[in-house]
């Protein structure tokens, strides 16, 4: 039986943050599934960067179904976790359901992979602290405020933390995070 994954989102996600790792984990051979607030149709959006704008743009992206509400996750059926971007964690950082699972994420140590905007759901619940990661460049000061030091960098490896700053890093995120998932729960 093959590993499972978990990739918590909501609307207003980054897109290709979620699709991309959904997609190369379930190539790997991982079973991936997606919880959300809500078991329903999420709606996902394109950052993209533009000339003449101080910071990205945002439009419509696609659709995908959330597999599981926050509620019906059984934290210890999940050998990892994935942390997509976009709007969606201004918002669900607030979450109590979606804390708690972070919460059993980080307590058992097990593989997190948080890319963009995600940093803002691990910060919430006291994760960051004494870590090393990278963000969003504009999270900067924020993942200073939690307590990690930030780098500016493609992706971050700290312990079975693996951070990237948005989705123009997903090969270097995906093939480090590969690298702990493999180590710490083989596909199969």
């Amino acid at each position: 039986m093959a590993a499972k994954i978990l990739i918590v989102t909501g609307d207003a996600a980054e897109s290709l943050e979620v699709l991309y790792p959904y997609q190369r984990l379930r190539e790997e051979g991982y079973d991936v599934h997606v919880a959300a607030p809500a078991r329903k149709k999420l709606r996902f959006v394109v950052h993209d960067f533009e000339p003449g704008f101080d910071t990205y743009t945002e439009k419509p992206g696609y659709t995908w179904p959330a597999d599981l509400a926050f509620s019906e996750v059984e934290p210890g059926q999940y050998a990892a976790l994935v942390i997509p971007g976009g709007r969606a964690p201004e918002y669900l950082r607030n979450d109590p359901e979606l804390r708690k699972i972070l919460k059993s994420f980080f307590d058992s140590d097990k593989p997190v992979a948080q890319i963009c905007h995600g940093p803002l759901l691990t910060a919430a619940i006291g994760g960051l602290s004494g870590r090393t990661v990278t963000a969003y460049p504009a999270l900067e000061l924020d993942m200073q405020a939690s307590g990690a030091t930030f780098r500016d960098a493609e992706v971050v490896v700290d312990g079975t933390l693996v951070s990237a700053r948005a989705w123009p890093d997903h090969s270097g995120w995906m093939r480090e995070f590969l690298t702990v998932l493999r180590a710490k729960a083989p596909a199969t």
